[in-house]
């Protein structure tokens, strides 16, 4: 029997069968993919320093495209743009802070590591369900190979955001579309010569442009990254909303390519691939009541650990910090021969500890304040009349005050001042 079968080599799986192979356990890592990464998406960065502790020095063989030097947030309405940039060095330096990637390579690189460190990874192989002992204990796992069971005394699901085998064990609630978005995606080819001089970038220097607003009027938000050669462009969307709006979402993506602050850049881009893919959008309130079953840890998108709160899009480094501490829990469970429930509890206090579920938890507002109906079809307008305001010249009349500015420009929008502040306090308790 194996100590140990984790199902699902994205990051949450590649990362827990690293900790347990590093412990000296027993690990099988499932991929139904013919390759780790084969069958992942994702915006395009991720923030990588969740792994100095176990991978030192990992930025100089990682699969980087570009390291993000510059971080800008856009307000978009059908004519209008307001974007605050913000750009500095010391993220273009070791040990760096966010990066633009293939997952693909990414997943593969970090799956290696595994397999370097001990771990046996098995391609082209589905999880069918569960294995259980004869007290109802998980026990491993069916695959949909001939003689394909897989008996271990631990299973981790990172199987992702629809885990079937956390389902099948009664961990996740039943799916409420209100609580996950549709991401959608399109990369294109652009020379690298181009995507320099159109974002003021040299080397490896990369940009991560977030974006409300230029979704057709559908909650969520798009975003822009840059690769070494390719620009990765796309919408994440309420799926309620882009149901009721019968709206498909390339439709989106190909308006927001077509906005005047977008266009310029993506102009020539040869279109590559386009992907979509649920995200986990609940936050804290929406995870599972419970992470751990006899023999059984749940991680990464299986758990709903994405944060998305607007101000920070987090996916890849919270899956990689969830499957780090499965498989730490995990491996202690097996050295004091106990994975009970109980045993495997440690799982839960260990991201209670650490930045996953503290940011969760501290976080717990803000999903239902970024997709709230005045954040996402009032605000943009509202910002992008009030700049433009301040800023058109009026002579010979005189200049408005800017608190006369800011309550005739709410009231063209539909606002009270007492609604602005009520958001505003929302915000402050949201992000503090």
């Amino acid at each position: 029997m194996l100590d140990a079968v984790v199902v699902g080599a994205g990051p949450a799986g590649a990362a827990a069968a690293l900790s347990l192979a590093q412990a000296g356990r027993d690990v099988v890592l499932l991929e139904r993919g013919p390759f780790p990464g084969a069958k992942n998406v994702y915006g395009g960065v991720v923030y990588g320093r969740v792994l100095d502790a176990v991978v030192p020095r990992w930025w100089e063989e990682v699969p980087v495209e570009r390291w993000v030097v510059r971080r800008s947030t856009a307000v978009l309405t059908e004519t209008q743009a307001l974007t605050v940039d913000f750009r500095t060095q010391a993220w273009g330096e070791a040990p760096y802070n966010g990066m633009t990637t293939y997952r693909a390579r990414f997943d593969s690189w970090l799956a290696d590591k595994a397999v370097e460190a001990g771990a046996r990874l098995v391609t082209s192989t589905v999880a069918t369900s569960l294995l259980r002992d004869a007290r109802g204990r998980v026990a491993g796992v069916r695959t949909d190979r001939p003689g394909g069971d897989l008996p271990a005394r631990v299973v981790i699901a990172c199987d992702g955001v629809n885990s079937f085998l956390a389902k099948e064990a009664g961990l996740l609630p039943r799916a409420d579309a209100a609580r996950h978005t549709l991401g959608v995606k399109e990369v294109l080819s652009l020379p690298r010569e181009a995507i320099d001089e159109r974002f003021g970038l040299h080397g490896d220097e990369g940009l991560d442009l977030e974006i409300l607003g230029g979704t057709l009027g559908i909650p969520g938000g798009g975003f822009l990254y840059t690769g070494a050669d390719t620009l990765a462009v796309g919408a994440v969307l309420s799926l309620p909303h882009l149901a009721k709006a019968r709206i498909r979402p390339e439709q989106v993506v190909a308006a927001l390519k077509r906005h005047p602050a977008i266009a310029p850049y993506v102009r020539g881009g040869e279109l590559l691939e386009y992907s979509a893919h649920l995200i986990p959008e609940g936050g804290y309130d929406a995870l599972p009541a419970k992470l751990a079953l006899d023999g059984l840890l749940v991680a990464g998108d299986a758990a709903g650990l994405a944060l998305a709160t607007g101000l920070w899009l987090e996916g890849v480094n919270f899956a990689i910090g969830s499957g780090l501490a499965a498989g730490r829990a995990a491996a202690a469970a097996l050295e004091r021969g106990d994975v009970s429930e109980r045993a495997l509890a440690s799982y839960r206090r260990a991201l209670e500890s650490d930045f996953v579920l503290r940011d969760h938890k501290r976080l717990r507002r803000a999903p239902e304040l970024v997709l709230s109906q005045r954040i996402q079809q009032r605000y943009p307008g509202l910002i992008c009349d009030l700049v433009e305001g301040a800023f058109t010249v009026t002579n010979p009349t005189p200049k408005p005050g800017l608190g006369r500015l800011a309550r005739r420009t709410a009231a063209r929008h539909g606002l009270r001042l007492r609604e602005l502040a009520s958001d505003g306090l929302k915000a402050a308790r949201a992000f503090r």
